[in-house]
């Protein structure tokens, strides 16, 4: 068996203060696009994972798996990437909900789609995510999520920038609590609702206010490059970019390339 395991772009990211269970408040707009990495499973005579030496999580969710079904995680596993490490494009989140679904389909009793969410909640914010269809308002830690009905219809550029360190998500949300990032949380959050409320077309997803943990120069010049639509990814340092027409985007994906790794995409 086999799954596709699709990257996110955050649409919008706003943050707030750390709450009770010492995570950062957020709500943020989660969209799927088709570039994707592949996850095929098998059952086997150990947990055994290939094709992604570094990988961790999508081991901790197998043994997560096995151990509320009460099996012995006995899976083969392999990996093929297609999505950038440490991007910002949620891919070993979502090589997790694959490998979950996967899995939980060869078990002799699987666990009820909630039973599956709480499993995958525990693994990380976004995993849950990957385990519906459609773009989704996440809110709390992130992993509250609501289905949302946005515009589908516009090309998505990637860009990877090349010559910059990924900083560590952790660094990030410090660098943010050092700058005092979370005040006026409430009104960045009302003002992101208020433009989900609004949007229409796909040009209305201009209105979603920026990534407030990190911004990038890139940004702008995919603006400049025809996008309705750009901002950085989560905690970068990938940048999206969307456009209305796919030849425009396929312009663009060309010209940024001396600038890093591209990849023309599309909602999922």
């Amino acid at each position: 068996m086999n799954a596709a395991a699709p990257a996110k772009i955050n649409l919008a990211l706003v943050v707030g203060p750390v709450g009770a269970a010492g995570k950062h408040e957020v709500a943020t707009v989660l969209q799927r696009v088709t570039l994707a990495d592949r996850v095929a499973l098998a059952a086997g005579s150990e947990l055994t994972i290939t094709g992604f030496p570094d990988d961790r999580i999508v081991a901790a969710a197998l043994k997560a798996l096995a151990a509320a079904a009460d099996v012995e995680p006995n899976w083969s596993v392999e990996i093929e990437k297609s999505i950038p490490v440490a991007a910002g494009l949620g891919g070993g989140s979502s090589d997790a909900a694959a490998a979950l679904m996967l899995a939980n389909g060869l078990l002799p009793d699987p666990l009820p789609p909630a039973r599956l969410h709480e499993l995958a909640a525990t693994l990380g914010a976004d995993v849950p995510f990957f385990l519906e269809s459609g773009p989704r308002l996440g809110t709390g830690d992130g992993g509250v999520l609501t289905p949302l009905d946005l515009p589908q219809d516009y090309a998505v550029v990637l860009v990877m920038p090349s010559g910059i360190a990924k900083s560590s998500t952790r660094a990030v949300y410090a660098a943010f609590d050092e700058r005092r990032g979370a005040v006026g949380f409430e009104e960045r959050r009302a003002e992101l609702l208020a433009a989900l409320d609004a949007v229409r077309s796909a040009h209305d997803l201009a209105l979603l206010p920026p990534n407030d943990l990190v911004s990038s120069p890139l940004s702008e010049q995919l603006r400049e490059a025809g996008a309705f639509r750009a901002d950085v990814s989560g905690a970068g340092p990938c940048v999206y970019g969307l456009f209305d027409e796919r030849g425009r985007a396929e312009e663009a994906a060309r010209a940024f390339r001396p600038m890093g790794r591209t990849w023309l995409s599309a909602p999922a």
